[in-house]
């Protein structure tokens, strides 16, 4: 066990009245402080050290902590450190026998205690550092969603934000200087005009929906009107039964490989705020929809890769799950991407084309794997009667790696 040297100090409004007598004393007998400017001027009267203000990128502060490893350090950070701070950051690079933490409370439970919600019924989202588009996947009903706020200027735009989904009639509470002398709250309608904020806020809405309001389901299977796409879409009852087939779970990355309009990546992302996808597309056009299609639902961390398969894939990080799409009937694709998946991974293959069903032919023996033929037929007209026309059948392979693989 080393002793140690890294301290991490939540620090509220309140400064250093605030803080206990041995989080204060951390912070005096510290080499070097270093937080943000508003966190260097509350604890001023405490710092005898050298005192740095935290850079930009944020990386960078990562690795200033990193090179006085081994002196006395205090990081000063808002309320509890690992609650979407600093202190979760600096965990991946620090072993925890390396640091100490001295949590306040944060903003969220701040908030909570001062509207009377409960901490559980709550979704929380930050808008520091990310999108407005973000908000878009926890636009549901009656749901009560927390808001970190990245500036003064970010209560305006969630509510101009709200009413371009139809959530419009959303109450707003815009929390500024929680737990300081200035501690404000105000509330709003979302289609209200809203008057100005402190740059320390934080937003507690209660979302309210218009009977038209653009709301991104939980299931799989999204409304293909909800994608842009130029017929390269594997449509609603087909990805459904896709995303079933590569069960998604907490944190994984997905390989969605020959994306198209990138409807797996994105609804594999959707599955959970942690999980990750890699979307290949060799046409640039179509790289550019789906890199729209991911702002307009919510996931603007898709990283979208634009060439050619199997030669871009030597490069991208292991997957967890690959999907291959229905267009692709190479079969170095195939063994390339079969010989990246990790035990236990997941591949699963839809072929629409006589020759990308001879390619699944030709390996469903040698990776273990299902066959499935999907088929689905949708009410079309027939001058003034009405018929079932069967759409594009799909055959879908499926294979799980294993151990001995």
């Amino acid at each position: 066990m080393s002793a140690p040297w890294l301290n991490i100090i939540g620090i509220g409004e309140d400064g250093v009245e605030g803080l206990s007598s041995a989080a204060q004393t951390l912070v005096r007998n510290a080499h070097y402080v270093i937080g943000g400017a508003r966190h260097l001027s509350l604890a001023k009267e405490l710092v005898r050290g050298e005192a740095h203000q935290w850079p930009v990128p944020f990386s960078k502060g990562i690795e200033q902590v990193l090179e006085w490893r081994g002196s006395p350090v205090a990081v000063l950070a808002s309320g509890d450190p690992f609650c979407f701070g600093a202190g979760s950051a600096l965990a991946k690079h620090i072993r925890p026998d390396e640091m100490i933490c001295i949590p306040l409370p944060s903003s969220i439970s701040l908030a909570c205690s001062r509207l009377g919600w409960g901490w559980q019924d709550v979704r929380v989202v930050s808008l520091c550092g990310r999108p407005l588009e973000t908000l878009a996947p926890v636009l549901q009903p009656d749901t009560r969603l927390i808001v970190l706020s990245a500036d003064a200027t970010t209560p305006a735009l969630v509510a101009e934000y709200l009413c371009g989904y139809g959530f419009g009639a959303s109450r707003l509470h815009v929390l500024e200087s929680l737990d300081g002398v200035d501690e404000g709250i105000r509330a709003f309608q979302a289609d209200e005009a809203l008057p100005e904020f402190k740059a320390l806020n934080l937003l507690c809405i209660e979302l309210q929906a218009s009977l038209n309001a653009r709301i991104i389901p939980l299931c799989s299977g999204l409304d293909d009107d909800l994608f842009e796409h130029d017929g390269q879409l594997t449509k609603r009852e087909i990805r459904a039964v896709t995303l079933s087939s590569l069960s998604p779970t907490v944190g994984q990355m997905l390989w969605d490989v020959g994306a198209g309009a990138g409807s797996i990546a994105i609804e594999w992302m959707l599955r959970h705020p942690s999980n990750r996808a890699i979307a290949v597309e060799r046409d640039p056009e179509r790289a550019a929809r789906i890199a729209r299609n991911a702002l307009s639902l919510g996931v603007p961390g898709l990283k979208i890769v634009v060439g050619r398969a199997p030669q871009v894939l030597e490069a991208l990080e292991q997957p967890d799950a690959i999907f291959i799409g229905g267009g692709l009937s190479d079969v170095e694709i195939f063994d390339r991407a079969w010989s990246a998946l990790p035990a236990g991974g997941r591949l699963v293959a839809n072929a629409v084309t006589l020759e990308g069903e001879a390619v699944m032919m030709s390996r469903f023996e040698r990776y273990n794997a299902n066959l499935t033929r999907i088929g689905v037929e949708r009410l079309d007209n027939v001058g003034r009667l009405h018929a079932f026309r069967p759409a594009m059948r799909v055959m879908q392979l499926v294979a799980r790696k294993g151990a001995e693989a």
